[in-house]
């Protein structure tokens, strides 16, 4: 079951975007913000459309007003143990397409990262 708040968005969405924006405004210092560059692995249950609306509704009325945020969404990516194979995935099923093997370790979609801000000009 997910959570909704009034406006439909994910009250997850919501409180990343608050701890994004107390994040970016410590590094920020003040200065105007026009992007805010996330990268996101797709492991991170983390809808980006959502994201960028819930960012629209916590930056509203704040220092951060008029920002965007943009997201990289990162595909998940596995290699197995047995053989070494290294593949994307494009549905969840975390099985070695080459051996067919289970063993396998998470090499990217796990990411969540504020990878850079740029800078509003003055």
């Amino acid at each position: 079951m997910v959570e909704r708040t009034q406006g439909g968005a994910a009250v997850h969405e919501l409180s990343i975007c608050k701890s994004i924006s107390d994040i970016v405004g410590r590094h920020a210092a003040g200065r105007a913000v026009g992007t805010v560059h996330v990268r996101i692995g797709k492991l991170r249950q983390i809808v980006p459309e959502t994201l960028v609306y819930c960012w629209s509704l916590v930056s509203e009325g704040t220092a951060l007003a008029g920002s965007k945020i943009e997201v990289e969404s990162i595909p998940v990516t596995i290699r197995c143990t047995s053989c070494g194979h290294t593949q994307v995935l494009t549905e969840v099923a975390f099985i070695c397409a080459s051996c067919e093997g289970r063993k396998v370790e998470i090499v990217t979609g796990e990411e969540f990262l504020i990878t850079s801000l740029e800078l509003a000009e003055a």
